[in-house]
């Protein structure tokens, strides 16, 4: 039986709690990208309402996904058991990437590459190996 479905029933919040958290985003952050507001999504996702197919476009529009994948079956047990996420990321890591990209958008060609250069900078210090105090007598 597909992820979100229960006696032979799609739910359909299930599917969108899934597709949301796979690409790490929160409730606030589709609430800004579609307008819908939270608490509607919550009630949606919660299996409280169900959404239009107007608003399944707009979610799946702001998930970059296509409107068909909240009713696919997934490609055999394992997509159901563990959803796949972007080159192999961790959660965490896919939220992090997805927020720069959202900030990104506001950003000058100047300040991504300042951004870029300190992140660079802060990679490379967390690499290095830690610089030893120096003893009072030295």
């Amino acid at each position: 039986m597909p992820p979100g479905a229960a006696n032979g029933t799609l739910n359909l919040g299930v599917r969108i709690r899934q597709a949301r958290l796979q690409r790490g985003l929160s409730q606030g952050d589709l609430e800004q990208r579609t307008g819908l507001l939270r608490c509607y999504l919550s009630r949606v996702e919660n299996g409280h309402t169900e959404p239009s197919l107007p608003t399944l476009a707009r979610l799946a529009s702001a998930m970059e996904m296509p409107l068909v994948a909240f009713f696919d079956e997934p490609q055999g047990s394992a997509a159901a058991a563990a959803p796949p996420t972007a080159a192999g990321l961790s959660p965490e890591e896919l939220a992090f990437l997805t927020q720069m990209r959202q900030l990104a958008v506001s950003l000058s060609e100047h300040h991504r590459q300042q951004v870029l250069q300190l992140a660079e900078k802060m990679a490379a210090e967390t690499t290095a190996p830690p610089v030893r105090a120096a003893a009072a007598g030295d």
